[in-house]
Parts: structure tokens; C-alpha cells; sequence
């Protein structure tokens, strides 16, 4: 089978590998349909993820049709359109014995620490694999992924109706955050340096924009919220200044969720948390989002596949890569068909 591969840093080639053949009575082969690209994709391109060894397959927001079953699968059948949730976990330490497999000690993701699905053919097992309703799309279903990102974060930030919940960075996160939040019936401000990508949030539902080139931000959420500060601030962008600014503009009694990797210290002061009695939270990945998210999006309550930016095929890698590299003010979300 054909599958994409980052052989090394630098170097990412079309490969031919065996396909998977069922060996154990709880796995699933799935023949591959769609697959997003994901920044955690273009990290392990450049050699800048600690997680992944080489050579890696990449691609963990995967869908796909059920081709194969072992003979202890009961939730699945040849012919399902099915989305890969791209983790697996121990299930006995701290973290899993909590209800937060997300974050196991012994965590692995598909693309990232083992093979992921940018491969004409991917074999995992049953419970990583989720049946999507036939009213979705084949290309939906690969984005349900993203989507529990911002389930997670907004989940993480107890956000509730009638809260004013500020995104930082209207990127792919961003945008998966500003979504989940208004499902929760909040209010969403967001900014960007990006115009097109603040454009496209207010397109699908942002309460307010903010472009730090042309207001002051504190300033901005100060008018928003007639001074209150947001309820809730999502930092989908990990920077050491827009995690600080995220513990700033948060309310008396807000909360604070970081998605971000950045190892570079912040300067936060620990009287701005307590003062305020601040809740800050990480936010990795997701855990149990999955049956939620699908739901929602084969109700029509969201449709992921508004974030696409551009379609390439499986061939087209390089030209993918290429864009995202060259042009990343252009792509909100790449998704190649396989």
C-alpha cells in the first residue's frame, strides 16, 4: 500500500509499505478516505516534535470505510464510515484510574508516537474507531478529530450559557473552540493577527473580532464585557505573552485553558490568580469527546467541514506541504483524499 511518510526531518516521501492484516480479534483494517493535515504533522516534518521517532507515517484526523473486523469486534461491519480517535492508553495509572486517559503516562498517537492514517490502509483497534452517522460526509468525518479539540477546551473552561469566552488565535483550534463555545450558548470574541481567518470566524458566528493591529486587546475586552473581563479565555496559540494576556483579561472568578507546548517561561505574577481566584487549565488532546462531537455534527449543529481551506489528493503531499510552508496565512485546514 501507498502511505505518506517523513523518512527524516526534511524529507517526506510517498512510500510503499505491507498492507495490515488482522492478528488479533479486536482489530479493525480501515481502507483511508480523508485525512487532515495538522500543525502537529508540519512539527514532525521539521523535526521539532519530542514525541515522534523516524521513519513516522503521519496523520491522525482520519476517516475512513470499515474493511475488515476480527472476530471479537460487535460495534463495527464492513462498509461503516468510521473516524479514528488517534490514542491509546494504559487504562491503570493515575491519569486513566481518573477518568484523563488523555494524558496517561504511556499515551501513544497515531502519526505521532506509532504510524498514523496517511496510508492508503490503517489497522487499529476496535475502540479507536468510531461509527459515523451515513448523513456524514466522508471529509466531516475526518475533521471530528479537530473538533474535540475545542470540545476538550471548552469542557476544560466550564464554559456556560450566558458566558463571554475570548479565544486566542483563530487558527484550526481556534476556530474548533469558538464553535464548541457557542454550542454551549456563549458569547465569543476572538483575535488574530490573520484578517482572513478573523473574516471567516465572524462568518460562522464570532460575537466580536479583535485585530491587535489595529486595537489594543485589554482595551477591546474592556468595552466587550463593560468591564467585567471574559468569563473564560482560551489560549489556542501558546505563546508565552498570550498566556499571560489569557491570565489578564480574565474575570474576577474566571477560568483559563492553554493548549499550547511552549516550553519559554511566562512572567504571571501570583497575585493575578489569586486576586482574581483564577482557575488556569491545560487542555491536551481529548477524552470522551468523540460520541459528543459526532452527534452534534450529524445533527447539523456543526459542520467541520466549513474550516477546509483547500482539498488535495494523496499525490499532491508535496504541493500540500509546499503551500503550508510557502503561504500559511492562506490555509485554515488542509485535507487530502485518499
Amino acid at each position: 500500500m501507498k502511505a505518506i511518510q517523513v523518512e527524516k526531518p526534511g524529507q517526506l516521501n510517498i512510500v510503499e509499505l505491507e498492507k495490515p492484516v488482522i492478528e488479533k480479534g479486536d482489530e479493525v483494517i480501515v481502507k483511508i478516505k480523508n485525512v487532515g493535515i495538522c500543525g502537529s504533522d508540519v512539527h514532525i516534518y521539521h523535526g521539532s516534535n519530542p514525541f515522534t521517532s523516524y521513519p513516522r507515517v503521519i496523520g491522525h484526523e482520519v476517516s475512513g470505510i470499515v474493511e475488515q473486523v476480527g472476530e471479537a469486534v460487535t460495534s463495527l461491519a464492513p462498509g461503516d464510515l468510521v473516524a479514528l480517535e488517534p490514542i491509546t492508553y494504559c487504562g491503570e495509572c493515575y491519569a486513566c484510574r481518573n477518568g484523563q486517559p488523555n494524558v496517561c503516562d504511556s499515551l501513544e498517537v497515531f502519526g505521532v508516537h506509532r504510524d498514523g492514517g496517511m496510508a492508503e490502509y490503517l489497522k487499529a483497534d476496535e475502540n479507536n474507531w468510531h461509527r459515523v452517522p451515513g448523513n456524514v460526509s466522508e471529509e466531516a468525518a475526518a475533521l471530528m478529530e479537530p473538533m474535540t479539540i475545542g470540545a476538550q477546551a471548552t469542557y476544560r473552561g466550564e464554559v456556560r450559557e450566558g458566558d463571554t469566552v475570548f479565544v486566542i488565535g483563530a487558527g484550526p483550534t481556534g476556530i474548533a473552540c469558538l464553535l464548541q463555545a457557542k454550542q454551549r450558548g456563549a458569547k465569543v470574541f476572538i483575535s488574530d493577527f490573520n484578517q482572513n481567518r478573523l473574516d471567516y470566524a465572524k462568518s460562522i458566528g464570532a460575537d466580536a473580532i479583535i485585530q491587535p493591529n489595529e486595537v489594543d486587546a485589554e482595551e477591546e475586552i474592556n468595552r466587550l464585557t463593560n468591564g467585567e473581563l471574559a468569563n473564560v479565555v482560551i489560549d489556542a496559540v501558546g505563546l508565552p505573552q498570550t498566556f499571560q494576556q489569557a491570565v489578564e483579561l480574565a474575570s474576577i472568578a474566571g477560568r483559563v485553558v492553554t493548549l499550547g507546548f511552549n516550553e519559554q517561561p511566562s512572567s504571571i505574577p501570583s497575585l493575578l490568580l489569586t486576586k482574581k481566584e483564577l482557575k488556569v487549565a491545560g487542555s491536551r488532546l481529548q477524552t470522551h469527546q468523540f460520541p459528543k462531537v459526532i452527534d452534534q455534527v450529524g445533527r447539523g449543529e456543526i459542520d467541520p467541514t466549513q474550516i477546509i481551506s483547500q482539498r488535495y489528493s494523496m499525490d499532491q503531499i508535496h504541493d500540500a506541504f509546499e503551500l503550508l510552508e510557502n503561504n500559511p496565512e492562506a490555509v485554515r485546514k488542509i485535507v487530502l483524499t485518499f
